[in-house]
């Protein structure tokens, strides 16, 4: 299904199951159902990954800021609400509010084969602004608590210029534990460009 929203340039279509997307007055909704996540473990020998979880992207061209304020109904341990980037089956990350286990943090997760994990601060509340940032290769994670100054999270690649030039990028909601939940994007914002400074809150 194909979704357009007024405040991105580009179309966004579903990937996995079903998130029961709908966007009304300026709020992206979709909802995460029972033990559906995205995470391929570093660990043991079995190394099969996640079942999958509702996915909602578009292709943005050339260098951009993606932003939203993210706010997630936990019921249980790593219900999140996700900005998402895929390059590749194997090549993909998110930015995250989760609850990790037992408060709201937000945190990172790169899958270069296998995902890494890393936690960054807690947050107050259900709520917390998320950014994707991406130039040539690179790509930038950013938070805030309250959509003005920004916290740098992570710089990191997922391929070469032209596989992360053709990433897809959009949102996300999981619940790996849980029977579900319920995730709500707003103030949704795209701009052209990359960030001046990493890491002066702008």
């Amino acid at each position: 299904m194909d979704v357009e929203l007024p405040e991105l340039p580009f179309p966004l279509r579903t990937y996995g199951p079903d998130g029961h997307w709908s966007y009304e007055d300026g709020v992206l909704t979709g909802w995460a159902g029972s033990r559906q996540d995205r995470f391929v473990t570093p660990t043991g020998e079995a190394l099969d990954p996640a079942s999958d979880a509702p996915r909602l992207l578009g292709a943005p061209e050339g260098d951009f800021r993606l932003s939203a304020r993210v706010t997630v109904g936990f019921n249980a341990p790593f219900d999140a609400g996700v900005l998402y980037v895929h390059v590749g089956e194997r090549a993909w990350a998110k930015l995250c509010l989760e609850y990790s286990p037992d408060v709201p943090t937000v945190c990172t997760v790169v899958t270069r084969g296998h995902s890494d994990d890393c936690n960054s601060f807690t947050v107050d509340g259900s709520s917390v602004w998320l950014r994707i940032s991406r130039t040539g290769r690179a790509v930038a994670f950013h938070a805030s608590r309250d959509g003005e100054r920004w916290t740098f999270v992570r710089l990191f690649t997922l391929g070469d210029d032209e596989e992360t030039g053709a990433a897809l990028v959009g949102f996300m909601t999981q619940s790996p534990l849980g029977e579900g939940c319920v995730v709500t994007y707003d103030h949704l914002t795209y701009r052209p460009g990359w960030p001046d400074d990493l890491r002066d809150g702008s």
